[in-house]
């Protein structure tokens, strides 16, 4: 399985994370990819940058070493009906908006209370993607929030990152999720969730569970570069054009 994009990455305006854009734009392109996509935690989490730092983005160049750049946001999921902490008015200029829970930023819930803030979450049509639902601290009824994910046409990360250190026993459900994902046809996207520029376009615990779960190549979105940004497309991004000039 190829992956030809990253869609979860961060600089050091995270605050817990160790490289710039020209890093991760110059990595990237050492390892192959034809895209990636900034995607700085708001402003909920500690450390995190002011909301004019996410939405300044448009100064940063749509192409660094050959590279093709996305704009985004990893927003934070602050209560169990699914708020973020960005406004609104500035979702739209954005490329990708990633919504995740992270437990800095919202107490785990009940199974109930945190599959209601995602599938909340998703009902905002600015969202695009649902970052580590696998992770373990936050319990959630998978069904029903893959079926939401496909009633609001938003993907479903499988991250990397969490097969390692950063989300401990996340692969048992990420391996679920994928499974259910695979019955239930509901589109994925793989993200390293790269907090260094080291790990960016790093897929190696994704291809294994998906290979093992026997994945097709059509549900996995990174695997086509054409076919992410006809997502995009069908999502109504307002920079769609300077999506689409990348393919000619």
């Amino acid at each position: 399985m190829k992956f030809e994009f990253d869609t979860h990455c961060h600089t050091i305006a995270s605050g817990h994370a160790y490289s710039t854009v020209h890093d991760l734009a110059r990595e990237a392109k050492n390892v192959g990819l034809k895209m990636f996509a900034l995607t700085d935690h708001a402003p909920a989490m500690p450390g995190g940058p002011h909301v004019y730092h996410i939405a300044n983005q448009k100064v940063i160049p749509r192409v660094i070493d050959g590279v093709f750049v996305l704009r985004g946001v990893e927003a934070n999921i602050i209560d169990y009906n699914g708020k973020l902490d960005m406004d609104e008015e500035f979702l739209p200029e954005l490329d990708l908006v990633l919504a995740s829970l992270h437990d800095v930023c919202i107490k785990p819930g009940t199974k109930e209370e945190n599959t209601n803030a995602l599938i909340k979450a998703m009902e905002n049509k600015y969202v695009d993607i649902i970052g580590h639902p696998g992770n373990p601290s936050f319990d959630i009824d998978a069904k029903r929030v893959l079926q939401a994910a496909k009633d609001n046409n938003v993907l479903i990360e499988i991250n990397n990152s969490s097969f390692g250190k950063s989300r401990p026993g996340s692969r048992e459900n990420c391996i679920k999720i994928i499974k259910m994902a695979k019955e239930m046809n509901v589109k994925l996207v793989a993200g390293t969730d790269t907090h260094i520029a080291f790990q960016i376009g790093n897929f190696d615990h994704v291809r294994e569970v998906f290979e093992e779960a026997g994945i097709p190549d059509e549900l996995v979105v990174n695997n086509s570069l054409e076919s992410f940004i006809d997502y995009l497309d069908s999502k109504g991004k307002k920079n769609i054009k300077d999506f689409k000039e990348l393919l000619k």
